[in-house]
């Protein structure tokens, strides 16, 4: 899962405290893995709007396990700090090649 974030004021310590609950809990218990993680920076082929303040490559087992994560009501709990951090994000699925 390609994720890219553009941060509110503020929201990189919101942000910081989402991943942290994320990578504590909820990537183990679904199989999940950050193979990537940082900050955005010159945009070198984009349109002007595009640069995007950080990115993660997150790994999930299946499409199916990711699924399951949303849904776990304690991941419901921690989400809302994902979603006071960031005015604008991308989450790209993506399949290997």
């Amino acid at each position: 899962m390609l994720n890219l974030l553009r941060f509110a004021d503020g929201g990189r310590d919101l942000y910081a405290q989402y991943a942290e609950a994320l990578s504590a809990t909820f990537l183990p218990r679904y199989g999940g893995d950050v193979l990537y993680a940082g900050d955005g920076s010159t945009a070198l082929v984009a349109e002007t709007g595009q640069e995007w303040d950080a990115v993660l490559l997150v790994r999930y087992p299946s499409r199916a396990a990711f699924s399951r994560m949303v849904a776990d009501p304690q991941y419901q709990q921690v989400t809302a700090l994902r979603t006071q951090a960031l005015t604008e994000a991308v989450l790209q699925a993506t399949n290997a090649w």
